[in-house]
């Protein structure tokens, strides 16, 4: 093979080899490009010069950490290494310090850095009623465009689903999606044909959009500098923005290590459902707050026996002159109790305005 045409390349290769000028392949390109392209492998490494990882936090964060050193293990060392990353928490930080050999650092904010411009707010809700929140949300907030992260690429579904159930039209964005499904909707979403983009990490990190208004974590990342690298999609350009975050009882960990993370506490306001209420048992002896001590007044009360319909009234016994000698049987704070019985005429029992009518017997 004499030129890149003879390869069949796609007419974007083509294209592209063009424009930068590149006519007559290598012979290790001449050899190799025809192997590729009949699908066989051809996995030496031995002479890669350039290793670049981008999006580094990313792949650690999906579990490629063990896939990165399996490869890193077959370069030469005498390499050059690339290692981009929106973030760097410390995993990534220790890779770096293993695979680079005097790097040279740039960043342009620090890791825990937020935009000051950025209005942040913690919504405690129920796990079940994320879905209906964020649609009141993002109906009473004044939204010019919204993106709403989720954790998994179903998830993300599912929020379109649930939005569009409530009149809400949105699309979604992932790594289910084709490459041109994710540029109609990216197209869309920048001309304001969908105000509410609901995307994963990994998928908005190509997301580069001025005026997104607000930014809602429908799901609380699990490394709280994503939650930096999240909220940082909004106040672009000296504009103002705000970040809701929508947070169930097992995420608060999460909000605390964002916290922590940026050295200050993110204003919450709670959306749970009631608590049920829960009552003291009253201790042992002593009478409830609302309930007089059962000396303090004689009750009558009808009771529906078995049989015979009767009435009884109970009263309670002068305290003893010497409590101390009280029976050990007796609970505190009631010396005794006396029953005395009444006969009662049939069918008026049930009716309180006979009750303690008619004759009695001791």
């Amino acid at each position: 093979m004499t030129s890149f045409h003879d390869f069949g390349l796609a007419e974007p290769i083509t294209r592209a080899l063009a424009e930068e000028k590149y006519v007559t392949p290598t012979p290790i390109q001449a050899q190799t490009i025809s192997m590729v392209l009949s699908r066989r492998d051809v996995l030496r490494l031995g002479d890669v010069e350039h290793l670049v990882l981008d999006e580094a936090d990313r792949m650690l964060d999906m579990g490629f950490i063990h896939d990165i050193r399996k490869i890193v293990a077959k370069l030469s060392a005498h390499r050059q290494t690339l290692l981009f990353s929106a973030t760097m928490p410390g995993a990534i930080a220790e890779l770096a310090n293993q695979m680079l050999r005097d790097p040279a650092k740039v960043a342009v904010t620090p890791a825990s850095s937020t935009v000051a411009r950025v209005e942040q707010r913690v919504m405690r809700v129920d796990r079940a009623a994320k879905a209906a929140v964020l649609a009141q949300v993002l109906k009473r907030e004044q939204v010019d465009r919204a993106l709403v992260f989720t954790r998994t690429k179903q998830g993300a579904d599912k929020v379109v689903r649930g939005l569009a159930k409530a009149g809400i039209a949105a699309s979604a964005i992932h790594g289910n999606k084709s490459q041109n499904q994710r540029e109609r909707v990216l197209m869309a979403f920048r001309s304001g044909e969908v105000r509410t983009l609901v995307a994963t990490d990994i998928a908005a990190r190509g997301i580069d959009v001025d005026g997104i208004s607000h930014v809602v974590n429908f799901d609380l990342p699990n490394v709280p500098e994503t939650y930096v690298h999240r909220i940082g999609r909004t106040a672009r350009a000296g504009a103002a923005g705000t970040a809701i975050s929508l947070c169930d009882a097992e995420e608060l960990p999460f909000l605390r290590d964002i916290e922590k993370l940026i050295r200050r506490s993110i204003p919450a306001t709670d959306h749970r459902s009631a608590p049920a209420q829960h009552h003291r048992p009253a201790a042992p002896g002593r009478a409830p707050a609302n309930q007089k001590h059962p000396t303090a007044k004689r009750s009558r009360r009808p009771h529906n026996g078995a049989g015979k319909q009767h009435h009884r009234d109970v009263q309670a016994a002068p305290q003893p002159r010497h409590p101390q000698k009280q029976s050990r049987n007796t609970p505190a704070g009631i010396a005794g109790v006396a029953f005395r019985q009444r006969a009662t005429h049939p069918g008026r029992d049930c009716d309180p305005r006979h009750v303690g009518q008619g004759g009695s017997k001791d």
